[in-house]
C-alpha cells in the first residue's frame, strides 16, 4: 500500500533532533528548503562519522591513538573520547596499564605502547621525553651520556635517560625504562638541537654543551677516561666545532674550561689528529692558581703549562 506523501508543513524537521539532543548537524539544516528525510540523513552520518573518530570501548583506546599517531593522551582527552567523568578514567585505564598496553609517566596523561615494547612496559624515553616536559611545563634538554649517543657516541650506551631541566624532578622509572633528572639554573643559555624521534622531536644539547657538560660534570659520565673516549669519538665523526667550544666556553667556570682543554690535548694525542683549540685557551688568560684535573683529587701532580692543569690522575680513553 502506498503511503501518501506528507504535507510540506508535515515534513518540516522538529525543532531537535530525534535520537540525540547533542547533534549539531541536525540543526545546520534549513527547514524552508530541506526535506525532513534529507536532514535526518545529514544527521545519521555525521552521527555515524564522529562514531568511526572514536574507540569502540576503552579497551580499544592503545590500539586506536596507535593507528592515527597519537603517541600522548590526556585524562581529560580521554573523558571526552568515551564521554565519561574524569575520575572514572583511572579505572578505564588501569585495566590498560596492566595489559602493558598503556603506561603513565606522570598524573593526569598516559603513553600508548606498540606491541613491540609492551614487554618492557613502556617505550623508550625519548619517545615521549618532549609531551612529557612539555605537559609539566618545565624546560629541558637531553644531555650527558645519552647526549652524546644521539650524536653518534655510543662506545659506553647510559643505563638511565639524562635530562637536564630547570626544575627540581625526582628521577623516574617505568618498566624497563629509567630517566635520571639533572637540575641546572643555566639551562636557557645553553645552545640546543632539535633532533627526531620516531614520535616527533625531542631537545638535545649541542655536541659542545655536551662536552662541556660531561667534565664539568664527571659523575654522569662515567670518569675522565669515559669522556675522553666520548671527546675520540664527536672528532672522529666531525660534531665538534672549535669555534663553538669558544663561543659557549664562557658560560662555565674557568676550571671546567682548562679541563675540557686538557681533555681535548690528551685525546688528539692518542688519535694523532689536529684540533685548534687557540680560541678555547684565549678564554682562560688570566688564570693564575692551577686547576686539578681530577677536582676530587690531591692538588699534586705534573703540571701541564698551556693549561694550568696539576695532572692528578691518569686519563686512559678506550681507543
Amino acid at each position: 500500500m502506498q503511503i501518501p506523501d506528507a504535507s510540506p508543513k508535515e515534513r518540516q524537521p522538529p525543532l531537535s533532533p530525534p535520537i540525540s539532543s547533542k547533534a549539531g548537524t541536525w540543526f545546520r539544516c534549513q527547514p524552508r528548503t530541506q526535506t525532513y528525510e534529507k536532514c535526518y540523513d545529514v544527521y545519521v552520518n555525521d552521527t555515524m562519522r564522529k562514531a568511526s573518530d572514536r574507540p569502540a570501548a576503552p579497551k580499544d583506546l592503545a590500539d586506536w591513538l596507535l593507528a592515527r599517531g597519537q603517541h600522548w593522551v590526556t585524562t581529560p582527552e580521554v573523558a571526552d573520547l568515551f564521554e565519561m567523568p574524569t575520575n572514572q578514567v583511572w579505572a578505564a585505564a588501569a585495566r590498560l596499564v596492566k595489559k602493558n598496553q598503556l603506561f603513565s609517566p606522570t598524573r593526569g596523561a598516559y603513553v600508548p605502547i606498540p606491541p613491540e615494547f609492551r614487554f618492557w612496559g613502556a617505550v623508550p624515553a625519548s619517545h615521549f621525553i618532549d609531551a612529557l616536559m612539555k605537559h609539566l611545563g618545565h624546560d629541558y634538554y637531553v644531555g650527558y651520556l645519552s647526549a652524546a649517543e644521539v650524536h653518534g657516541s655510543a662506545h659506553q650506551r647510559p643505563q638511565v635517560f639524562q635530562v637536564l631541566t630547570s626544575a627540581r624532578l625526582k628521577d623516574r622509572t617505568f618498566g624497563r625504562v629509567r630517566i635520571e633528572f639533572t637540575s641546572s639554573a643555566h639551562l636557557s643559555r645553553r645552545p640546543v638541537v632539535s633532533v627526531n624521534n620516531p614520535t616527533g622531536v625531542m631537545k638535545v644539547s649541542s655536541p659542545e654543551v655536551t662536552v662541556f657538560d660531561l667534565v664539568a660534570s664527571p659523575q654522569h659520565g662515567g670518569g675522565l677516561s669515559n669522556i675522553a673516549t666520548v671527546i675520540a669519538e664527536l672528532l672522529d665523526t666531525n660534531r665538534l666545532s672549535n669555534s663553538a667550544l669558544a663561543e659557549i666556553a664562557g658560560l662555565y667556570s674557568v676550571a671546567v674550561r682548562q679541563r675540557v682543554g686538557w681533555l681535548f690535548d690528551s685525546v688528539l694525542s692518542h688519535i694523532s689528529s689536529e684540533f685548534d683549540l687557540s680560541a678555547l685557551a684565549q678564554t682562560i688568560n688570566g688564570r693564575v692558581e692551577p686547576t686539578p684535573l681530577d677536582a676530587s683529587g690531591q692538588r699534586a701532580g705534573h703540571l701541564d703549562d698551556r693549561w694550568n692543569i696539576l695532572v692528578n690522575t691518569d686519563v686512559e680513553p678506550d681507543l
